[in-house]
This record gives C-alpha cells, structure tokens and sequence, in this order.
C-alpha cells in the first residue's frame, strides 16, 4: 500500500473537526459553486449564441446573392435564377439548399392602423424548418407551383400593433410600375410567428414571391435574391468563396455575418465575458487551496517533525498534504458538476429562467450541454489547482523537525 496515500487518507478523517474541518468545508463549497457557475456560464453563452445565429440565418442564411448594383433600399434589381444556374451552386461542395426570395417595402393600412412594412416573397423551395418553433398561432404559408397563393405570415408584433390574428383579411399598398402608382393586393394571414429578433419581427411578412415578381414586372425566372444554407458553418467563408467564384459577373455573394456584423461582433463580445468569468474563479479556487493548504500544513506542523524525525523525506511529506488536496478537489469537483449540470438540465425542462425578449432576443434563458466542454472545465480547474499546490507545499521544506517537536 502507498504510505503516503494511507496518511493522507488518515488524516483527512482525522481533519475533519475543528479550524481544519471548517477551512476544508469552505474549500470544498468553493470548488463546488466555481465549477457549477463556469459550467452554466459557458453552457449559457454557448446556447445563446446557437439559438441567436440560427434565428438570423433562418432569416437569411449564411450565404446571400445580389445583384452586384444593388443599392441598401429594399427594392432590390432583379437576377436571373435559371436551372443552370441554380444546379451549378448546389453542386459545390458544402452547400446544402439554394433558394429564390424577393423583398419589397409596403404599408399594411387597416381601418385603424397604419403599419410600413417589408413583404418577403418566397417559393415552395424555401426552408421553413428554423420557422416552425417560432410559430404562435396558425400555419405557414402554403406555395406550389401552380397557383399564386394569397396568403401571408405575419409577426407577433405586427399582429399586436394591427389587431389581426389568424383567418383575418389585410391589404398592403405598394408603389409600382414605371409611373410609381400605388398598387393594393389583398392577403389573408395564415399564420403569426415570433422570432424574438425584434428588428426582423417588426419588418417582415412573408408571401408568394410571385406577388413581387408581378407588382416588379419581373419574368418567372427573376429574383430579389438568391440564398443559400451551407451544411458546416466553419467552413462560411471557404464556402462563401466558392460561391463567389461560381457566380456570373453581375451578381455577388455575402455571408451571414458581412450583413449584420453587429449581431455577430455583440455574440462574440459574450466569448470574453466566459473568459473572464473562468479566469477570475480559477484564480479565486486557487487562492482557496493555497490557503487552505496552508493552514492545515501550520495546524500539523508538529505532525510533520515527527514524520521527518522518523524518517520520511521531503517527498513523502509533500506527497501526503498532495492526496489530501486531491480528496477536497474531488469533492469539490463532484458536488459541482452536479449543481452545475443539475443547474442547466433543470433551465432545459423548466424554463424557469426568462428574458426581456425585445433585449436579448429571447424569451429564456438557452442552455447547450456539452461534455467536451465539462470535460475541458474540470481538467483546467484540476491543473490550475495542482500547480497552486506548488506554492504551500514548499513551506514543509522548511520545518525543522527539532523545532516542530519541541514547541507542539
């Protein structure tokens, strides 16, 4: 058996009243709640910035075509969106969808309400998978090939700001044609959606995008813009290249982030938010074990001269104090990663924890369990805690055996 670990074992039993006992139990809580809040924090920021970046994408995602003279109005010139076009980008590697939307501003004018709109045109190519969570009421609308559909989805706080729910008739007034009338096409609303991204919810209403390609004059075959959703979002900008290269000289390509870098620069701001949240409870679990170490190493002092009088080296000595660390930290270790998962398990099935969406773009707080990420946690806490260690255990170099002995 391993004289060392056989003390140390002995002696955390035996440490375990009096001034050691209580310095060894706030240890022990320290460890814990460090370990639970970087764990919830990193799950937290991890899950916000995946939930954010998937609601902008499911917007406009990651990768945009536009005519290369198009102005920052939304009334976007029209590119040709043929066949051959189409199959050439979805044949590049890592694209996984390309399909035709078109905008144009509008004013949506009920018997009360007046309300400046954008009405987004889409086909029955577009995704719809990232919307169907965020629907409150209704259904999405239903496009085919065959017939211009009627119908139109609305947001939340349209639907709050013009009193209109599912079923309900509205009309929207554009300015078309050469003379710059004004144009009125009636819609039903299907279906009502909240994103929580305030800037896109108090814009947009999605239509047919044949209603655009009609009130712009456009051919069958003319878009606003083309979009297109890649399969690995690290590759965006390799990607996004590649589309760029296969593009006819008149049109462009822009990414997700070169659109809205603001969205983007604000998630990556919450990365060092993590960082100094780790750093400064790594340092605090740090200074915790140093103290503690060093208290119980003065509260045995007399034990230590009695070690070394029989015998025991510097080594073993260090080695004893070392597994009796190594017994707090996985106690600390365990009960946090219990409170810290428990934690975010609990936020995943609950939801008990909300936000100001019009703040942070969503209603609770989003949780994303990772086991690397655990994982990563609880070696950094355990390397920065063994070379803590270093500093305390220097002081048994120290202690004079007839020195020890003669004062206990």
């Amino acid at each position: 058996m391993n004289l060392a670990s056989f003390i140390a074992r002995r002696f955390y039993s035996m440490s375990r009243s009096g001034v050691s006992g209580v310095v060894m139990n706030t240890s022990i809580i320290s460890v814990a709640v460090g370990v639970a809040v970087m764990i919830a924090s990193v799950s937290i920021v991890i899950g916000f910035k995946h939930q954010i970046r998937e609601k902008v994408i499911g917007f406009v995602s990651h990768i945009q075509v536009e005519s290369l003279d198009n102005n920052s109005s939304y009334e976007a010139n029209p590119i040709l969106f043929n066949n051959e076009l189409y199959q050439r980008l979805l044949d590049l590697d890592g694209v996984a969808q390309v399909q035709a939307t078109a905008s144009k501003a509008g004013i949506i004018k009920t018997d009360e309400h007046i309300q400046g709109i954008v009405l987004r045109g889409v086909g029955s190519d577009f995704d719809w998978s990232l919307f169907e969570p965020s629907m409150k009421s209704g259904s999405l609308i239903r496009t085919n090939q065959n017939e211009r559909s009627d119908e139109v989805m609305i947001s939340s706080i349209i639907a709050r700001k013009l009193s209109l729910s599912t079923g309900d008739d509205l009309r929207v007034w554009f300015v078309a044609g050469e003379n710059n009338q004004p144009r009125g096409r009636r819609f039903v609303v299907a279906g009502v959606y909240e994103t929580g991204l305030t800037e896109f919810d108090e814009t947009y209403v999605f239509s047919d995008i044949r209603h655009i390609q009609r009130l712009n004059g456009w051919e069958e075959d003319q878009v606003g813009s083309i979009e297109i959703r890649i399969s690995d979002i690290s590759r965006l900008n390799e990607i996004a290249d590649a589309v760029d290269m296969a593009l006819p000289v008149d049109l462009v390509a822009y990414t997700v982030r070169q659109n809205y870098p603001h969205i983007f620069d604000w998630l990556d701001l919450q990365d060092m938010n993590v960082v100094v949240i780790i750093l400064l409870l790594l340092m605090v679990a740090g200074i915790t074990i140093v103290s503690t170490l060093l208290i119980i190493i003065l509260e045995r002092t007399s034990m230590i001269g009695i070690l070394k009088a029989m015998g025991a080296s510097n080594k073993i000595i260090r080695k004893i104090f070392l597994y009796h660390s190594a017994d707090i930290l996985v106690r600390g270790l365990l009960f946090g990663n219990l409170l810290g998962i428990g934690f975010c398990v609990l936020q995943l099935k609950t939801a008990f924890l909300k936000l100001p969406a019009e703040s942070y773009y969503l209603s609770e707080v989003p949780v994303d369990l990772s086991v690397e990420n655990i994982l990563l946690i609880n070696i950094l806490t355990l390397v920065v805690w063994m070379l803590m260690l270093l500093i305390p255990t220097t002081v048994i170099n120290r202690i004079a055996p007839s020195k020890a002995i003669r004062f206990s």
